[in-house]
């Protein structure tokens, strides 16, 4: 059967190419950027309700906190088999799961509560963290069709639009509880609901509407087939071979290990200083403004300037961040919102550029194995951030903490100022 007419009657699109092409990317972007909001918006709420329905449910504020590591664990396990089916089937399929995952989990932890049981509602934390895997794994998705030269803003754009759900999610966890008594739901459970729905939501405008596939190879092109991937390795034999994915990697790796080991801190910090809830809100809030919003000038200093300028800037504010937050006492909370920012800032270059150069680095066939592998290294390196944060605040002190970050910061940088392009 003809080409056309086995796309035909399967339901498939063809990825256009020459002139054609700007168009899809625009469709890619604009489906991503959706589903992105409406991810953020079932994490959001997660992030605000996660930790006390664990502690209510078990007695215990260390559960709690185990909970949200637990979300975090079950990003990194997911980044792998989105891989394999990004590899084997498409974006599309692969998204489509991640988002069934975290839709999954949701329902789960909804039944935890009715319950009254946590070891439920802690594995249904690692499948709602599929969402979130989901969620990075699109910024990879933005880059498939990206003309040359513009990887790094059309990366940015699926990261800046995180910022709207990150924003809202939190702001709905309240009146979503209330809606979930008003139907009879077990306390906290209401605002998992909504992410249910969310989720849900991203996985059918993902599955419906993100056509062409972005990582589908082009039926146009005489002599084009199905994506086959090397057996030489693998994504750690990729890794081998390729110092510059080998410094993507760590770059990105870092600056998340970083980001999260203070970030998740400071609240605490902020606390001993008697700061209010609003106060500690309002910290986490630029934080996070910090981590999104100017990403899109961050994909185009990495489109106009390099991707290992860019690095090294991000690896700047880190360090600069670290510092602050070391010399910082818990009652400066200017210095501490400001150190909060450039945290934010600082990962945002290290996320995009960092992912841009990956892409680039490693050959189109492999880069879907490269990806996931990137994703798990990064969510493994945020869970063990968020533990020794804690082990180490409370064994020393959170300036100790900080100067352990600038130890991470200080060799990444080197890295980046030694590496050269591979040939």
């Amino acid at each position: 059967m003809p080409e056309k007419e086995r796309m035909a009657a399967t339901g498939e699109e063809m990825i256009p190419t020459g002139s054609r092409r700007p168009s899809a990317q625009r469709r890619v972007l604009a489906v991503l950027t959706c589903t992105q909001v409406l991810g953020g918006i079932g994490a959001g709420i997660g992030v605000a309700v996660t930790t006390l329905l664990a502690a209510s449910l078990s007695g215990s504020d260390a559960i709690g906190g185990v909970a949200q590591t637990c979300v975090v664990l079950g990003a990194a396990l997911i980044a792998v088999p989105i891989a394999r089916t990004a590899a084997r089937r498409g974006r599309r399929p692969a998204l489509a799961f991640a988002y069934s995952c975290g839709t999954s989990g949701a329902l789960i932890v909804m039944l935890a509560a009715a319950l009254a049981w946590w070891p439920l509602l802690l594995f249904g934390l690692l499948l709602f963290g599929g969402a979130s895997a989901g969620g990075l794994a699109a910024r990879y998705a933005a880059t498939d069709l990206s003309r040359p030269g513009r990887s790094a803003r059309d990366l940015s754009i699926v990261v800046w639009a995180t910022t709207v759900g990150a924003i809202a999610g939190p702001n709905l966890a309240q009146p979503a509880d209330r809606l979930g008594r008003h139907l009879g739901l077990a306390r906290e459970a209401g605002p998992y609901l909504l992410a249910a729905v969310a989720f849900g939501s991203a996985a059918i405008v993902i599955f419906a509407l993100l056509r062409p596939d972005p990582l589908r190879p082009d039926p146009l092109r005489p002599g084009a087939g199905p994506v086959s991937v090397p057996a030489d390795g693998g994504a750690w034999g990729t890794l081998r071979r390729s110092s510059s994915a080998r410094t993507a990697i760590a770059a990105i790796v870092v600056s998340h290990t970083v980001m999260v080991a203070v970030m998740s801190m400071t609240p605490v910090y902020l606390n001993h200083g008697h700061a209010t809830l609003t106060v500690v809100g309002v910290v986490i809030s630029l934080h996070i403004a910090g981590m999104y919003a100017f990403s899109p000038i961050v994909g185009w200093a990495a489109d106009r300037f390099g991707r290992i300028p860019v690095l090294l800037f991000g690896m700047a504010q880190l360090g600069t961040a670290a510092t602050l937050a070391a010399t910082s006492a818990p009652h400066d909370v200017t210095r501490l919102a400001i150190a909060l920012v450039l945290l934010g800032t600082g990962w945002s270059c290290g996320l995009v550029a960092g992912s841009a150069l990956l892409t680039e680095s490693v050959p189109a066939a492999r880069r879907p194995a490269i990806q996931g592998l990137s994703d798990l290294l990064m969510n493994s390196g945020a869970a063990a951030g968020s533990l020794a944060g804690g082990a180490v605040v409370a064994a020393f002190s959170y300036g100790a903490l900080a100067v352990v970050t600038i130890a991470l910061v200080v060799p990444t940088t080197t890295m980046l100022v030694l590496t050269r392009p591979d040939k």
